[in-house]
């Protein structure tokens, strides 16, 4: 069971930015910046780790999964 969340070679996430970072804590808006995202309606296309998803769950109020689930 340990194999189904291990990460397969070539997986993408697409996020898209749909929050604004004003008024919000500065590591909030630290982790829009290593997203690579910085205005709202920015997408990126970002190699699907542990790491990343981290990233994503911190500020999943200021974006969104488009694809990669």
């Amino acid at each position: 069971m340990a194999d189904a969340n291990r990460k397969k070679p070539g997986r993408a996430v697409t996020v898209e930015q749909t929050g604004s970072p004003l008024r919000r804590p500065a590591d909030q808006r630290a982790t829009l910046i290593g997203l690579g995202l910085n205005k709202i309606g920015r997408r990126r296309t970002l190699e699907d780790t542990p790491a990343v998803r981290g990233m994503i769950a911190k500020v999943a109020h200021l974006v969104r999964v488009v694809d990669g689930g």
